[in-house]
């Protein structure tokens, strides 16, 4: 296993953590401006994607369910690749928005 898989384990197994805790990672405010700058188009309100918002609201969105998402590639989303720091900042945003 390399120092980057370890690495990126561990992040998983604290966001994990801190999920189950209550507690988040990242910044919303700092994810709403990246959202704003990258994902209005598809996730704003005319795009096909649905809103934020509502991924908020799905009783699975989680911020492990996201961080998995954000981590995959999805043939109807682009290939976005995020520093670990914006992933979590868009993580708390969209967490942000629950009703």
């Amino acid at each position: 296993m390399s120092a980057r898989s370890i690495a990126g384990s561990a992040l998983f197994l604290v966001a994990t953590l801190l999920s189950a805790l209550g507690q988040q990672l990242g910044d919303p405010v700092a994810g709403e401006r990246l959202a704003a700058h990258n994902c209005a188009t598809c996730h704003g309100a005319h795009g096909a994607a649905p809103a934020f918002a509502a991924i908020a609201a799905m009783p699975s969105t989680t911020q492990t369910s996201l961080a998995v998402f954000l981590r995959t590639s999805h043939a109807s989303m682009p290939n976005l690749i995020l520093s670990a720091a914006d992933r979590n900042n868009l993580i708390a945003y969209i967490l942000s928005l629950r009703p």
